[in-house]
Order: C-alpha cells, then sequence, then structure tokens
C-alpha cells in the first residue's frame, strides 16, 4: 500500500470539500480549486477527513494512489495557505516593476519584457530585483514562474538572469588569460 496515498487529508475549518464522481472541488478564503481525478481512484469525504483509495494493487493504480491523494492534498494547502515563489534579478540594470496587472522588467535587451498577470495569480515586486509570484494553485504558480524565468535564465560566466531565490547557479571559469597557452 502507499505510504503517501493512504495517510488521510485533514480539512480545516472554513474549508469544504466536495466530490462528483471523479471531479473534486475544495472551497476555502483564498479561493475555489476544481480537478479531475482518474476515475478508478476513490476520494471519500468522511467529518473532516478525505480519504483517497484505489481499486487493486496494478503498477498504473498504484502511481496513481500517491498523485491523487498529493493533488487533492495541495489543493486544500492551496485555498487555505496559498503557494508562492520568489525570483531573483540578476545583473547590472535589470530590474523588474509592476505596472498595473503587468510585470515590465528591465533585462539587458534593448526593450523592456512585459508580461501580463494571469487569472488566479498575483505579482509582486518588493524591491527592483525581486518578484514574488503567489496564487491557490500550485501548478499555476510553478509554471507562472517558470515561464518568467525563460524570459532571462540565469548564465553560469557571470551569473546575470532570473533565477529563483532558492536555486544555486553553478559558475563557470572564463577564458584563460593571455600568456596561459605556449
Amino acid at each position: 500500500m502507499s505510504r503517501i496515498g493512504r495517510k488521510p487529508i485533514n480539512i480545516p475549518a472554513g474549508v469544504t470539500v466536495a466530490v462528483d464522481g471523479s471531479v473534486v472541488t475544495v472551497k476555502g478564503p483564498k479561493g475555489t480549486l476544481t480537478q479531475k481525478v482518474h476515475p478508478d481512484m476513490t476520494v471519500t469525504v468522511e467529518g473532516n477527513v478525505v480519504h483517497v483509495a484505489r481499486p487493486n494493487d496494478e503498477k498504473e493504480n498504484k502511481s496513481l494512489h500517491g498523485t491523487t491523494r498529493s493533488n487533492v492534498q495541495n489543493m486544500v494547502l492551496g485555498v487555505t495557505q496559498g503557494f508562492q515563489k520568489e525570483l531573483v534579478v540578476n545583473g547590472v540594470g535589470y530590474r523588474a516593476q509592476k505596472q498595473g496587472k503587468n510585470l515590465v522588467m528591465n533585462l539587458g535587451f534593448s526593450h523592456q519584457v512585459t508580461v501580463p498577470e494571469i487569472d488566479g495569480i498575483s505579482i509582486e515586486c518588493p524591491t527592483a530585483n525581486k518578484i514574488v509570484i503567489s496564487g491557490p494553485d500550485k501548478q499555476k504558480v510553478g509554471q507562472f514562474a517558470a515561464e518568467v524565468r525563460e524570459k532571462r535564465p540565469p548564465e553560469p560566466y557571470k551569473g546575470k538572469g532570473i533565477r529563483y531565490a532558492n536555486e544555486h547557479v553553478r559558475r563557470k571559469e572564463g577564458k584563460a588569460g593571455k600568456g596561459a597557452k605556449k
């Protein structure tokens, strides 16, 4: 039996979980999330606890069991606490700022890079070189952060670009100096 899959999910106060066939809906203070789960997985709500069960021990069902439970757990966490990703902008003259609903960045190009805010995602720029992306849907937050990072990923020689706050950029040494090769 899956160790993760058989763990019950506690529902905090102020959160409601509804299961309609293979569609799970979670409502909470930060919003509403809906996700379709695999038809073989059985999601049941008993009081303030959610259980995920599988029909048999086939390999596919074993794989889906823990994944389904984690997805439902992330939905519950998302509507109560929310998720956030922090990005750091490194480089001389590189900066980010919020203008209305858009994230406008100077990234060393001849033009400014503009990224519009999408539904369910909020962008904040507490400083000129820090971007905080937050929202209730873990997948959306991670995908949007990856798309922003993709605009100028960190390069290994000077470390310039956009990186995650907890990401370590592996640095390389530049070309050897003059006269090193004989």
